[in-house]
């Protein structure tokens, strides 16, 4: 009987030690992992997010920017982290969507190894051209490739990206080629489009939107269904003739998959309320990105959905990377 009582006693303090977690949490600094360099739209995002918590709540943070393997390397770390609540990462689409089928080899599962906490915003693509291009608009790049298929050296962030395989979307539905030029990250490809080695390059408005608005680059479509209010000028590829044409990319903040559930939700109760504030708006806004919020079932049922999404894409364009 004493066993027995023991072993009640034991389940007992099991089942009341979760929530005592969450009303002590956090009682150290989190580590957010941004798994791509600093300055990017994804750390930029990170940042407005956390500063937001910070301030409101006192929270401490810590941005480790660990980059590489597409955002494999700090989706992995996170995903390998203690699940204590103190290891988060902003993942983003092509990290926990595409990846999936891109890589031969993972190192993690987006579903079973990830607890996600929570979607903060979503990005459509823009397509830029220098500022001195030849080229003012969309039918202008058409018109070229279909008179000269594949001389247009067209630029994305990497291989299997959102906008590499926007642009394979694009391409498909256009009926023309470009030559891919795949970089490694979104810095390089910028300066290169700059200054004249490649002549199309399409990222997320807040990675480039810095550039539109100095005038060193021209922006010519944006892939959202709707104009953006910042870029009101610039068309939609779905109004400039490819009607239903979508493709953004979204963010959010995941953790180590075991981490407890009241910690996951009070988070998320965070997150969604520094969403709401008028000044992570807009600066959310300026940076291009639309604002999301919700519940950690509706992440995750976007992730699984979104792997469904361009699982086909990414086969039919033969991208592969191990």
């Amino acid at each position: 009987m004493n066993l027995l009582r023991r072993g009640l006693l034991a389940a007992l303090f099991a089942t009341l030690a979760v929530p005592a977690l969450a009303q002590s949490y956090p009682s150290k600094a989190i580590r957010v992992i941004v798994p791509f360099p600093a300055g990017g739209g994804t750390d930029i995002i990170a940042r407005v997010v956390t500063n937001k918590l910070s301030t409101s709540l006192g929270w401490s943070f810590v941005i480790e920017n660990r980059p590489g393997s597409g955002g494999n390397l700090g989706v992995d770390a996170t995903a390998k982290a203690m699940a204590d609540g103190y290891t988060l990462a902003l993942g983003q689409t092509s990290n926990l969507a595409i990846n999936p089928t891109l890589y031969r080899k993972m190192p993690y599962d987006s579903v079973k190894d990830l607890a996600p906490v929570g979607l903060v915003a979503s990005a459509p693509l823009v397509m830029v051209v220098a500022a001195d291009s030849p080229y003012k608009t969309l039918a202008d790049v058409v018109n070229a490739s279909k008179a000269k298929p594949a001389s247009i050296n067209f630029a994305s962030p990497g291989n299997g990206t959102v906008a590499h395989l926007a642009s394979e979307l694009f391409q498909k539905t256009a009926g023309i080629k470009f030559t891919h030029v795949p970089y490694k990250g979104a810095a390089q490809a910028a300066t290169d489009l700059i200054g004249g080695q490649v002549q199309l390059y399409m990222s997320s408005v807040p990675t480039l939107i810095g550039h539109i608005k100095n005038g060193k680059m021209r922006a010519i479509a944006v892939t959202s269904l709707n104009r953006l209010d910042d870029l009101s000028q610039v068309p939609t590829v779905a109004e400039s003739g490819y009607k239903g044409f979508e493709a953004v990319t979204w963010f959010g903040f995941v953790a180590p998959a075991a981490v407890p559930k009241d910690v996951v939700q009070l988070l998320n109760t965070e997150i969604n309320t520094a969403l709401k504030a008028a000044d992570v708006q807009k600066k959310l806004d300026d940076q291009g990105a639309d604002v999301k919020g919700g519940t950690p079932a509706q992440f995750a049922a976007l992730i699984k959905s979104d792997i469904t999404r361009w699982a086909p894409i990414i086969k039919e364009s033969g991208a592969t990377l191990d």
